[in-house]
């Protein structure tokens, strides 16, 4: 069972989701250089822009193995990250 608060998170509550790619890339970037393989990013419920860009974002990413919506917190996305 992986304990999600005790994951890095980035946090895009005020973000535009036109400049979502470039915060997104360098916190994905920054957390595998670092070796964690779980992450966390807050980007809120809204209108869903911004959880769309995100997903967009990741679904691209071939460092991204897997993420889903946080089912206790819609408002984040939990990410699991290839750092070999």
């Amino acid at each position: 069972m992986v304990y999600w608060n005790y994951y890095p998170k980035i946090d895009l509550h005020g973000e535009f989701a036109v400049t979502a790619y470039t915060v997104v890339h360098s916190f994905i970037n920054e957390q595998i250089h670092l070796k964690n393989p779980y992450v966390v990013i807050i980007h809120g419920k809204g209108s869903g822009k911004l959880k769309e860009e995100v997903h967009h974002i990741l679904k691209k990413d071939p460092r991204v193995i897997e993420y889903h919506l946080d089912p206790d917190n819609l408002g984040q996305t939990l990410v699991h990250l290839d750092v070999k």
